[in-house]
């Protein structure tokens, strides 16, 4: 009997890894052929303000439903964290670094688009590419009711309330979240002598957690903001603004352009018909008092 040399036997690994491997990478890929070819949309997303509800609906499961039907595919959710949403979409381990990012190696795909109220940050879009805008929004500061830091008096220019926001907080301790849009380094708040509390648990719970003391202050984006004041109205206050108004979108794989262009072309659709700013208004009732633009 033949026997087989140490060499044929690398090169059989070899193959045998090769026909196992490309058809695992075909059942990952996010591109719109291949979103049709296995009848189904995959959206990953995390429990977060009315965006994903954690109880099978939200603005952005409503939406993603819509879009699945559009394509005529099976919409499926597929739960994810902030640690690892990019990675889940793009097969890369990111970490951001300011406006920039690290690759730190690779990841299985899990899902074809991150739809939970994104926001367009620098460092995102060097990895991602957005939509069209879905949601406005901003990045507020919040206190306790009780609390003896008063809100600021609104002048009408935006870098002058961040200044004056900014004025407020020497020597507090703020709840930021790393890796999200809430990150306290994003707005400078080391500089400004301020102790940055990195918050371990979802973005839900961090209105709860200053009114249960864990800080005086905390950053929260509009939409995060708006739920908290509507549920606890009496244990809340908006001291100021940290942002500048920025927009969220969906989040698509850069090797997915045919996938990025349905999408838009199906929300302007959504939106011409205003449809879009009924669903809009279901979560959101008061978004359009703050940004009546987003009408248009």
């Amino acid at each position: 009997m033949k026997t087989i040399s140490y060499f044929q036997k690398i090169l059989l690994g070899l193959v045998l890894s090769i026909f196992f491997i490309i058809p695992s990478l075909a059942v990952q890929a996010n591109t719109l052929e291949s979103i049709k070819k296995n009848k189904e949309l995959r959206h990953l997303g995390i429990p977060y303000a009315n965006f994903v509800t954690g109880t099978g609906d939200g603005l952005d499961v409503d939406l993603m439903k819509l879009f699945a039907s559009h394509l005529g595919v099976k919409y499926v959710y597929v739960q994810t964290d902030w640690k690892n949403v990019i990675s889940d979409l793009t097969g890369k381990k990111v970490k951001p670094q300011g406006d920039d990012i690290h690759i730190l190696g690779a990841a299985p795909i899990k899902g074809d688009v991150i739809a939970n109220g994104l926001t367009k940050l620098p460092w995102r879009k060097k990895v991602l590419n957005f939509s069209d805008p879905t949601f406005p929004t901003q990045v507020w500061l919040l206190a306790r009711a009780h609390s003896s830091i008063k809100p600021i008096n609104p002048t009408g220019n935006i870098k002058h309330d961040i200044l004056a926001t900014k004025n407020l907080l020497k020597g507090k301790t703020i709840l930021d979240k790393q890796g999200t849009c809430l990150d306290g380094c994003l707005y400078n708040l080391s500089q400004e002598g301020v102790q940055l509390k990195h918050f371990q648990g979802g973005l839900n719970d961090m209105a709860p957690a200053i009114i249960n003391g864990d800080a005086e202050l905390t950053l929260l984006d509009v939409p995060d903001a708006l739920v908290a004041l509507a549920k606890w109205p009496q244990k809340l206050k908006v001291i100021g603004p940290l942002s500048q108004k920025q927009v969220m979108g969906v989040g698509f794989a850069q090797n997915s352009p045919a996938l990025l262009k349905a999408f838009n072309n199906f929300l302007r659709q959504l939106k011409s018909s205003g449809k879009y700013h009924e669903m809009v208004r279901k979560y959101y009732p008061s978004v359009f008092a703050f940004y009546p633009e987003f009408l248009k």
